[in-house]
């Protein structure tokens, strides 16, 4: 059995339905991450797992025992908040060895403990800092080194890093995924952040409107979207207009291509922007015309119209010419890059 498993979780509040039959299975030392935008359902799943909101129906399973009805002080859980929810009357070691007094670890074991946690989350030396006298960022290592010390089966971190500017939420992200691969600790993510979910997860769970959309590896889900929801939603992409002939063949526009698995009628296609290219002399592909083009030093943003939709394509700054703003292309892809999305998924 997986370390974690969700079993048709559901949560509603009164008339609105905050979660709604959600499985999920995360293996031991899995980094998950929860996504999707506000009011999904993300936090109250996070809250549900932690014990903080009651479930309405479904089970909590940790290594087979169903955590529903088990108090949240008794889950034996690391937790990280939004506001780190630090005492601010207590020094940071008093902050760190705070769980491990409530459990009654004794002194020497609580000192051991507590001075381990700080060097592993890069605090050594601070022991007698107060909250107020450290930056946001070593109060964030403050927060998970009181989550890590009492060794939990299970870290929950409800978005951590979002009190955080954008350098050194990034710096963070870095140090956060080397110390839980480090420790191997079982971890799930809240996050609205696209960029943090791919950076930090072994895994993303997408979730709208109180659903799961798609649960994957994260260059699965940006490169492999099943809705045009998690298309649109993770990262820049383009969803396509065309109509499948049932067997195999989809027509967009001026474009045909081998894509398995479409009903006959209209389809949706998504494709990366990073993914369209400018089809050779005398290929096929499709016709489109430039609308705009912007240059972003790296490479040249370019928006095009065609029969297919509207078009987003990136091209690197290679030194090579750009199309200018009315000018006539033809693009191509490879159809393993585009993606058939689900009927009636938008979202």
């Amino acid at each position: 059995m997986s370390h974690l498993v969700l079993n048709g979780l559901s949560k509603s509040y009164g008339g609105v339905t905050a979660v709604q039959s959600l499985d999920l299975a995360v293996e031991r030392g899995e980094f998950v991450s929860l996504l999707g935008p506000s009011g999904c359902g993300k936090t109250t799943t996070l809250q549900m797992i932690a014990g903080f909101v009651a479930v309405d129906r479904g089970n909590i399973l940790l290594d087979g025992n169903d955590l529903v009805s088990v108090a949240p002080n008794k889950r034996g859980l690391g937790i990280v908040f939004q506001s780190y929810a630090l005492f601010p009357h207590m020094t940071v070691a008093q902050n760190i060895a705070f769980g491990l007094e409530m459990r009654g670890i004794d002194k020497a074991e609580r000192e051991t403990r507590t001075l381990e946690a700080m060097a592993l989350v890069g605090l050594k030396g601070f022991a007698d800092r107060y909250p107020r006298r450290m930056s946001g960022g070593q109060q964030q290592r403050v927060a998970l080194a009181r989550a890590l010390v009492i060794k939990p089966a299970l870290l929950l971190l409800d978005e951590p890093l979002s009190n955080l500017d954008a350098k050194l939420r990034e710096e963070m992200q870095s140090e956060l995924r080397q110390i839980q691969r480090s420790i191997g600790t079982t971890t799930i993510l809240v996050t609205h952040d696209q960029h943090e979910a791919m950076a930090l997860s072994d895994r993303i769970v997408v979730m709208n409107h109180g659903r799961v959309e798609q649960v994957g590896a994260p260059d699965t889900v940006y490169g492999r979207p099943a809705s045009a929801f998690v298309a649109s939603f993770l990262g820049k992409t383009n969803v396509l207009r065309g109509t499948s002939d049932g067997h195999g063949k989809v027509s967009l526009g001026s474009l045909s291509l081998a894509m398995a698995g479409a009903a006959s009628g209209p389809v949706q296609i998504a494709i990366r922007p990073e993914r369209l290219a400018f089809a050779a002399v005398g290929a096929a592909g499709l016709d489109a015309r430039v609308l705009s083009r912007v240059f972003q030093g790296t490479h040249w943003l370019l928006t095009a119209e065609s029969a297919a939709g509207a078009l987003t394509l990136m091209r690197h700054n290679d030194g090579h010419p750009v199309p200018a703003e009315g000018e006539a292309i033809r693009l191509s892809f490879a159809p393993a890059d585009a993606s058939l999305l689900r009927e009636g998924a938008a979202g």
